[in-house]
């Protein structure tokens, strides 16, 4: 790969730089992989491939004869359908999974059979018991978070018919009626996922809309299991408060034991982080200056807004991290760990540690993590990572100097606290009275992975910069918050260098109540892409305030580089919330015209949130701000119309 091919294939300086070293080194890495896969086939690409019974695979082509329909008579809009809400399906398995992990162990604290986990936020859980009809009144903490553990283990496998805890007593009274009405309110997780995936069986549902509002439903399991993983995470570790810390490869210290954290279940990360401070003598005894521990993807996410570990990278240059040949151990649990990190680990010294039996890698070191021995595990994985840094390797070692400053850890309760500091009262007013008031035109918030289809890091940097200037606030989750952390945009740096008069003004404003020592980003992260309910919760806060409706809101969501099912599944539950979703790679959807028009134009009717497809940045800029723009126009319209005749607003969705 040349230094210009490289150019386009990564914004990221520390990236690029590793992607020369690799060529260099002859180092195979995704990029690689990526261009020797080239050309990609187009039936799978558009989506008229199906696999789902061992007749076929069934390649579509509409306008050919005896090859418009499957063997079994399957036209294009019921495979299109079908493969499009099986990608739901998986998403939501993986997010609901992590939940019912988070929940098992609560209940394991609650039962004495956790002794290394604790309740750190009994206030959260509080609130959070309130909220789903749990009994707090002179009861001991630890019997109210067996009532609430049981309570969001019971969401995925209810045997009545109402709609899940967890979804329902976190969205408002409109949405509730709506999705009564279209009938895809989930009664359980593990229901609507078994059901979906009945559904899509040959045989069965050859009605595309019936499929996709079966998908629908997966989608919002998908919402509930997330909703319930960041309560109970907030109830055990500690709900995020901002915090001070840094991003990029240069985090790397080449003077001390460098551990990497990756994938997306922080019971594991968060012990890690506990048994690195514990075992920092033993590290130093090893010749080291200490323990330096990294996230990569969410589980650093995690760690990030909760304990400020800094992060390396995110899942598009994952592999890179390790060709810095100062990286002794990188530990994974589940979730978005490329297999092609072990092939780069057998280039250097490092150790691959698995700790799930659901996620092992050939030729990996597993050391099976239990819930009832997590700090002993801990530092099982801590130790081994002390003996790999006496196998280092100097002449190999190579970090790019590159690292920026991030303040992050805003979760949904630290951005009211900081609303709270200038309008303590109604916190949420200083946001919307901003908008309002025109200073700002509304939020986007960013998800989503990195996509080697696109120019990595680039699509969310560049939409970033362009609603910046049109004074639009925003935040951010998952892999897209750690490009915006190598970047500088989860620091002051981003907002002198790109916000718009207006944004500018609001981020001031909050920065000079804050009371915090760091200046404020221009981008708000608010964690893990498991971690998306807490926007959730703040579109939802919006609109209560406001008198209106979600999809009133001048509100929208991005996923610049959405890779994996579990975005195609989160976009789907966005769209259904009522936020306009714009997602920069094209899924698997265009081979129907009538699938294709129900995401981008039908939903719009039905939920008033639907996708917007683009793939050049800029373009997609422009589509995010007009929306939002159109919606803002369009409230004040409204308020105005309100005010004049007395009225409250009128209850109606975006044009």
């Amino acid at each position: 790969m040349s230094t210009q091919e490289i150019n386009r294939r990564t914004v990221d300086p520390a990236a690029a730089e590793m992607l020369e070293y690799a060529e260099s080194a002859k180092m195979s890495t995704a990029w690689d992989r990526y261009k020797a896969q080239q050309p990609q086939c187009k039936f799978g690409l558009t989506g008229v491939c199906c696999r789902i019974c061992i007749q076929g695979p069934c390649r579509i082509i509409p306008t050919k004869a005896g090859m418009d329909k499957g063997i079994c008579g399957a036209d294009v809009y019921t495979i299109v359908a079908r493969n499009l809400v099986r990608y739901i399906a998986g998403g939501a398995s993986a997010h609901s999974d992590h939940g019912r992990e988070i929940a098992y162990t609560l209940l394991a604290v609650a039962e004495g059979h956790a002794p290394d986990y604790k309740i750190t936020d009994k206030d959260k859980l509080m609130r959070v018991a309130k909220r789903v009809g749990v009994e707090t009144e002179g009861r001991e903490v630890l019997e109210i978070a067996k009532d609430v553990a049981i309570k969001a283990l019971e969401d995925f496998g209810k045997y009545d018919h109402d709609p899940c805890t967890w979804l329902y007593t976190t969205i408002d009274e409109e949405r509730k009626a709506k999705f009564k009405q279209t009938t895809i309110a989930p009664t359980a997780i593990d229901r609507s996922i078994a059901q979906l995936l009945h559904q899509t069986h040959i045989g069965v549902d050859a009605d595309p809309v019936n499929i996709i509002f079966g998908g629908l439903r997966a989608a919002l399991s998908d919402y509930t299991g997330m909703s319930l993983a960041t309560d109970i995470t907030d109830i055990l570790f500690g709900t995020p408060v901002p915090v001070l810390t840094e991003a990029n490869l240069g985090v790397l210290d080449p003077e001390k034991i460098n551990i990497a954290v990756h994938g997306h279940n922080p019971l594991l990360s968060q012990m890690v982080v506990y048994a690195a401070r514990e075992l920092e003598a033993e590290a130093k005894a090893a010749g080291a200056k200490g323990i330096n521990l990294v996230g990569i993807c969410c589980t650093g996410n995690e760690v990030l807004m909760r304990e400020g570990v800094p992060t390396a990278t995110n899942f598009g240059s994952q592999e890179l991290a390790i060709m810095t040949g100062v990286l002794d151990t990188m530990i994974m649990d589940v979730q978005c760990i490329a297999p092609g990190v072990k092939d780069i680990c057998d280039c250097f010294h490092t150790l691959l540690v698995s700790t799930s039996n659901i996620a092992k890698i050939p030729g990996s070191y597993h050391v099976e993590f239990k819930e009832a021995t997590a700090m002993e595990d801990a530092k099982k994985i801590i130790k081994l990572a002390i003996e790999q840094y006496a196998k280092r390797k100097p002449e190999l070692v190579k970090i790019p100097p590159y690292k920026k400053q991030v303040v992050g850890g805003f979760s949904f309760e630290a951005m009211m606290d900081l609303f709270g500091k200038i309008n303590p009262d109604s916190p949420i007013s200083v946001l919307t009275d901003a908008i309002m008031a025109g200073e700002i035109k509304g939020v986007c918030a960013f998800a989503g992975c990195n996509n080697q289809k696109t120019v990595h890091d680039d699509p969310g940097l560049t939409i970033a910069r362009e609603l910046a200037k049109r004074d639009i606030f925003m935040v951010s989750t998952g892999c897209m918050a750690g490009a915006f952390a190598k970047a500088g945009y989860l620091s002051s740096e981003g907002v002198e260098a790109y916000a718009g008069p207006g944004l500018k003004k609001f981020i001031k404003r909050l920065e000079e109540n804050s009371g915090l020592k760091a200046s404020l980003p221009l981008v708000f992260h608010m964690g893990s892409c498991v971690d998306n309910s807490r926007i959730a919760n703040l579109w939802t806060a919006m609109a209560q305030n406001l008198g209106i409706t979600v999809p009133q809101l001048p509100f929208a969501a991005s996923a610049p580089e959405a890779m994996s099912e579990k975005a195609i599944s989160i976009g789907s539950w966005v769209i259904s919330m009522g936020i306009p979703t714009h997602v920069g790679v094209l899924p698997p959807l265009e081979g129907s015209e009538l699938v294709y028009g129900v995401a981008t134009q039908i939903a719009k009717d039905v939920f008033g949130g639907y996708f917007m497809f683009e793939t050049d940045p800029m373009k997609a800029a422009e589509i995010i701000a007009e929306k939002i723009e159109k919606r803002a126009w369009k409230l004040k319209i409204l308020k105005e119309t309100a005010e004049k005749y007395n009225s409250s607003l009128a209850l109606v969705y975006e044009a």
